[in-house]
């Protein structure tokens, strides 16, 4: 990895790249510090001093900008609900199904561009519910109509302006801009957690005075150790792939006869990404937000509302008890599995495959070109996708359990590594294709 990131700054085109990515990162971070027109800044550090439940998942995920009620507060999470909406409506919808399918680049375009004008009006939304939330805390300054249309309006023109990076540094920079800008807001959280793991180790006794501590040192190590495995975890199936050997017999090609090949389909155990894992958690998370819009003190509150907002909140806090986070545990299982079989079948179609295989004068060792390849390839398909959804899911939920050792608040959990590592191997990836391409010699050389 260092030495692609050494070769990538002595390419004047990649190099360009990554030094237009680093400016637009220094830009969103430097927006996560501009707090909106007509916040009490005070009041804020008080109401915000305790963040939890849907507080300090929306904090997580827009690396701090939200306890600073910043213009990044909403971070990039309407534009990701509106991708969720769009490609589950392209399922319903033959018009749009036949532009994600057979529009090409201007049928993307199109999509693209309802996207964005989903965002924009969810922004409004989830704008107004924010505001409408913590509007009783105080908060704002001279909390009228023109405080709210000003803090409205600043909330939407953060996530428009996060959009635009976003799509600047997919067009113009290294990496996938959206991706790119969740990372950067997850391992703004890196070092909390290091001081957390400090506070573990040395901890401050009631002589004011910090103290070693054996069994903080212990439960550090643990939490380290757990770290690194789950890393090399995910890298490992990351990198994995099942490689399909395909047999290409001689053919005619214009006056010539072209040997005969051998190749593979690779297919990856994790096909669909990280994607599963932000769509549930958003689509899980959904109902809490809606929740706080129409009851802003629904914390504090019983009933069924109460209960179905703890629920909603169990994967990112552990002050609602362990029965709302094992059935919130469940649920996010199969969310999980869910959104990872949609979103491999939306990317890979095995007829298609298998089409092309065949119209190339292809085929599978010991399968017969045609319709027995497809279902050969669907059968592959479906094994890896349960393997990839499940093991997705059990990474994303075996640490929440951690979060009831005490004195333990962990700002990376199995999601944020998941999204961590896997946006980190993507970037590095077209990171060396970039390099390849500037590289590589012709046969005139």
């Amino acid at each position: 990895m260092f030495k692609t990131i050494k070769n990538a700054l002595k390419t004047p085109d990649v190099r360009k790249k990554l030094l237009y990515t680093l400016l637009l990162i220094v830009i969103f971070r430097l927006g996560c510090y501009i707090t909106v027109p007509g916040v009490d800044t005070f009041a804020l550090s008080e109401a915000f001093g305790e963040a939890n439940g849907m507080a300090s998942l929306i904090d997580l995920i827009s690396g701090g900008a939200f306890s600073r009620f910043s213009i990044f507060a909403m971070s990039i999470s309407p534009y990701i609900t509106a991708s969720i909406v769009l490609q589950l409506l392209s399922m319903v919808i033959p018009a749009l199904e036949r532009l994600t399918k057979e529009g090409g680049e201007e049928g993307r375009k199109k999509i693209n561009r309802y996207t964005k004008i989903l965002t924009v009006f969810l922004a409004l939304i989830e704008g107004l519910g924010i505001y409408l939330a913590y509007s009783s805390t105080g908060i704002f300054i001279g909390n009228n109509f023109a405080t709210g249309a000003t803090v409205v309006i600043s909330l939407m023109a953060g996530t428009a302006l996060l959009m635009w990076l976003g799509d600047e540094i997919t067009n113009k920079g290294i990496g996938n801009g959206i991706s790119i800008i969740i990372f950067v807001g997850i391992i703004a959280g890196l070092p909390g957690a290091v001081t957390m793991i400090w506070d573990l180790i040395m901890p401050v006794a009631t002589t004011g005075v910090r103290a070693f501590s054996t069994t903080g040192l212990l439960v550090s190590l643990g939490i380290i150790i757990g770290a690194i495995i789950l890393v090399a975890a995910v890298v490992f199936v990351q990198q994995a792939e099942r490689r399909v050997p395909v047999q290409y017999s001689k053919r005619v090609v214009g006056r010539k006869m072209v040997g005969a090949q051998n190749t593979h389909i690779p297919l990856k155990l994790v096909m669909a990404g990280v994607m599963p894992i932000i769509f549930a958690s958003s689509f899980l998370t959904f109902p809490a937000m809606i929740i706080q819009m129409f009851i802003p003190d629904i914390a504090t509150q019983t009933g069924f509302w109460a209960t179905i907002y703890n629920f909603s909140i169990a994967s990112s806090t552990s002050q609602v008890g362990l029965g709302y986070t094992i059935a919130n545990a469940l649920v996010y299982l199969l969310l999980i599995v869910g959104f990872t079989f949609f979103y491999t079948y939306a990317t890979f179609n095995p007829a298609e495959v298998s089409n092309n295989i065949k119209r190339n004068g292809g085929f599978i060792p010991g399968i017969r070109a045609g319709k027995p390849t497809t279902d050969y390839l669907s059968s592959i398909i479906s094994k890896l996708t349960w393997f990839g959804g499940l093991y997705l899911a059990i990474i994303a939920i075996l640490p929440m359990l951690v979060r009831f050792i005490p004195n333990v608040n962990l700002a990376f959990g199995g999601t944020s590594i998941l999204i961590v590592v896997g946006v980190a191997l993507e970037t590095i990836q077209q990171l060396e294709s970039q390099l390849v391409m500037r590289h590589y010699k012709g046969f005139l050389e």
